[in-house]
């Protein structure tokens, strides 16, 4: 069959796309479906050690993402230059508590007036409450006040400091003053009060002079209390004189004894301790979150990764477990066919060459049922399919798969059957349309659980001319996989660990084993280093499930139902 012979255009169905299959049950909790035996391994260290290994990427990630967002938080808000004064205070209150007007000083010097003064002593226009907020009053000692100054610069710190301790200085002076002020207002009234009263008793005295003997009040009663107002009068005086002296002198005392003890200064600042904080910070915030992100994901995650629990979930050994195959579009060596050079791929096309039955008188035909990883699963049959070919013998390729990725490998996506030239190789390519949803294959059907229907004569004859069939597929419970059978006897299953629930594992072995076909073994895609089990099914669950349907193939003698062994890829004895 040459390059330019003409392609069979016949589909399968005489549709055009291969329909979408999509899993009906991808959304349910494995923990309302999961029997009892389906349950994953428990929880211990040694589980959320391999979490974390297999997830060093992704915290790792994380952590250098803290470490930059710490570096750029340093750059855009970088350490602030502190600059401090100190103010020696003389607060002269007698009969107060000690220590407590100092407190009134702090309080004082942290009020918006304050700041609202070195804000015009410095003149600027910005709010004053942002000055305020940028320094801090605190109590040294009973007499002592620190001025500390948050600014961009060294020199702004230090001439912010020095203007927040004048205007301090100089609103105290004023309250010191106004204080004075209504102190002595408040005594000169009491001296005008007594002399007032002076007055107003002279004023009565006279007015007796000028009347009769028969007045109401005596004279000599108020020449005793023209007396008594005098003594008040000069009392008044005294008192008024002496508290002034006195308050004058005290508050003079208090401003003159007041200041600053030196000008300000600028406090010491580092460089490189603020720079590793932000760092080291960031660092170990994004390494707690990415570590925290993967546990809990491992934890509450129903995903399936050690062989033991797919081989349980299936109902079929794993024979064979391989590492991550990384695919890309981009990258030369990992697209398309030469993605298939990779070790990990090589693997299993070697394993599914050594899966494929031995038939006399007809084509040998396997199927490579995917559950989650379509575009690996393709990857490993087309690379299969291109190296039987390059041996000489006829295969035909039957993309069952959405999209028909397999067979746009080989660049013939399009539904039909047709040849393909490959590497100098030839082989036939089959894609089936998007009305047929269950296309029926030219395998003979040996089980009753084979859906009935025909294939196309297209089909029928590529099949009987070929030495190797191979068909890659997924199922899905809304369909079925009674026509599994008519494709091929055998099948592989392939899994990616940690993709698919138990659920869904469970049931893909359940449709395989329910249509007739002999389900010979898992492949186990990104398996664990760290994975320890086997994944060898147990001859108890073999058997159970081996008898799920009465389209098992059982050996029977006298009544007794003797199930063939599976698990190691038995074939009974016709087929051997």
């Amino acid at each position: 069959m040459s390059e330019k012979d003409p392609a069979i255009r016949l589909s399968l169905n005489g549709g055009n796309d291969p329909p979408e299959r999509p899993w009906a049950y991808d959304g349910f909790a494995a923990e309302d479906d999961r029997p009892p035996e389906g349950a994953t391994s428990l929880v211990s260290l040694s589980f959320i050690k391999a979490a974390v290994r297999r997830s060093v990427r992704f915290w790792g990630a994380l952590a250098v993402a803290g470490l930059l967002f710490g570096l750029g938080v340093y750059v855009v808000s970088p350490p602030a230059y502190q600059a401090s004064t100190l103010l020696l205070l003389n607060d002269i209150v007698p009969g107060s508590a000690p220590g407590s007007a100092i407190l009134d000083d702090q309080t004082v010097a942290q009020s918006r007036p304050v700041a609202t003064l070195a804000v015009k002593k410095l003149g600027l226009r910005e709010d004053p409450g942002g000055l305020l907020a940028s320094y801090t009053a605190t109590v040294l000692s009973p007499r002592v006040l620190a001025i500390t100054v948050n600014a961009p610069s060294g020199s702004d710190a230090v001439r912010r400091a020095n203007a927040v301790a004048e205007a301090y200085l100089e609103y105290r002076t004023a309250q010191l003053q106004i204080e004075q002020r209504l102190l002595f207002t408040s005594l000169d009234q009491q001296v005008s009060g007594a002399e007032r009263k002076v007055q107003s008793i002279r004023r009565q005295i006279a007015t007796a002079l000028a009347t009769p003997a028969s007045s109401s009040q005596p004279l000599s009663s108020l020449k005793a209390a023209l007396t008594q107002a005098n003594a008040e009068l000069v009392a008044a005086a005294q008192n008024t004189a002496s508290q002034k002296t006195t308050t004058g002198q005290q508050t003079s005392t208090q401003i003159k004894t007041s200041g600053r003890l030196g000008d300000a200064a600028l406090n010491p600042h580092h460089r490189l301790k603020p720079l590793l904080f932000h760092a080291v910070f960031g660092l170990i915030v994004g390494l707690v979150l990415g570590l925290g992100i993967v546990i809990i994901r491992a934890l509450v995650s129903d995903r399936l990764r050690q062989r033991d629990d797919v081989a349980s979930a299936l109902g079929a050994s794993v024979k064979l477990s391989v590492g991550t195959v990384r695919l890309s579009r981009w990258l030369p060596g990992r697209r398309g066919l030469a993605a298939g050079r990779a070790r990990e791929v090589q693997r299993i096309t070697a394993y599914l060459r050594t899966a494929v039955p031995r038939r006399s008188g007809r084509a040998a035909a396997l199927a490579l049922v995917d559950v989650d990883n379509p575009s690996v699963a393709a990857l490993s049959i087309a690379s299969l399919a291109v190296s039987c070919a390059e041996e000489g013998k006829q295969v035909v390729l039957v993309d069952l798969a959405s999209g028909a990725p397999a067979a746009r490998l080989l660049g013939a996506g399009k539904p039909g059957i047709r040849p393909v030239r490959v590497k100098d190789s030839h082989l036939v390519v089959g894609v089936p349309g998007r009305d047929n949803i269950a296309p029926v294959g030219p395998v003979p059907k040996t089980s009753p659980q084979a859906e009935p229907g025909e294939s196309s004569e297209a089909l029928v004859a590529a099949y009987a001319a070929a030495d190797l069939m191979l068909t890659l597929t997924s199922l899905a419970p809304s369909l079925g996989a009674d026509n599994l059978a008519t494709w091929a006897d055998d099948a592989v299953v392939m899994v990616t660990a940690g993709r698919s629930s138990w659920t869904k594992i469970h049931a893909v072995g359940e449709m395989i084993r329910l249509s007739g076909t002999h389900l010979i073994s898992a492949v186990l895609v990104g398996a664990d280093k760290t994975d320890e089990s086997l994944g060898v099914i147990h001859t108890q669950e073999a058997d159970s499930a081996a008898e799920v349907t009465d389209g098992s193939p059982h050996t029977r003698a006298e009544g007794l139902v003797i199930p063939v062994d599976r698990t190691l890829g038995g074939r009974p004895a016709d087929e051997q």
